[in-house]
């Protein structure tokens, strides 16, 4: 095929433009994303976009579903749901293992102030966070409280947008996030308390 274009598998099409979405965003902002600089890094020719999607706003949305529905099945913890320490330990590996998927759910997020056509996606993708990690938190025995868990995620995504700002180290990430839970194990153990 012409222009570096490669043979892609049926079925193989849409998952690997919207991966390659994800990582233009990521490294050079919604301003760099062309369907040109998409079909580049995924390797096939851009009429497999327009065949795809159609328009460029219809494929970030897609993009937007894609990772949080990867995010969140990555982040599927429910192995590690009797043990606080592994389930941080796994949580915090599920986070810094694909930071372009952040980067570009940051930038999408941040276009959403400007765009209000995409603040139903971004209030889908926070209310799919915030139930995964109420779920996790569930299985692991902390009573259901919506405010705690909205300010847990919240807790969480600020650490995340100073990771991959570089203002923090993944260790320090990983330091914070062990300190928030056992804040959070302490507090409910007093408030518990007779």
């Amino acid at each position: 095929m012409a222009n570096g274009s490669r043979a892609i598998n049926h079925g193989e099409g849409r998952e690997a433009l919207l991966r390659a979405t994800v990582h233009v965003v990521a490294q050079k902002g919604l301003r760099g994303l062309t369907f040109r600089a998409v079909a580049a890094e995924a390797g096939v020719n851009n009429t497999l976009i327009a065949h795809h999607f159609g328009t460029r706003d219809k494929l970030l949305a897609a993009a937007l579903e894609w990772s949080g529905e990867r995010s969140i099945a990555g982040a599927d913890l429910a192995e590690y749901a009797t043990d606080a320490d592994s389930f941080r330990a796994a949580l915090v590996q599920n986070v810094l293992s694909d930071v372009d998927v952040a980067v570009f759910q940051f930038e999408m997020i941040l276009e959403s102030s400007r765009r209000p056509e995409l603040q139903d996606a971004v209030r889908s993708l926070y209310s799919r966070y915030v139930a995964a990690l109420a779920a996790g938190r569930e299985r692991l025995g902390a009573p259901a409280s919506e405010p705690l868990n909205l300010a847990l995620f919240a807790a969480l995504d600020g650490l995340m947008v100073q990771y991959i700002s570089r203002s923090i180290t993944a260790e320090q990430f990983e330091e914070a996030v062990v300190a928030l839970g056992i804040a959070v194990t302490s507090a409910s153990q007093v408030v518990a308390s007779p």
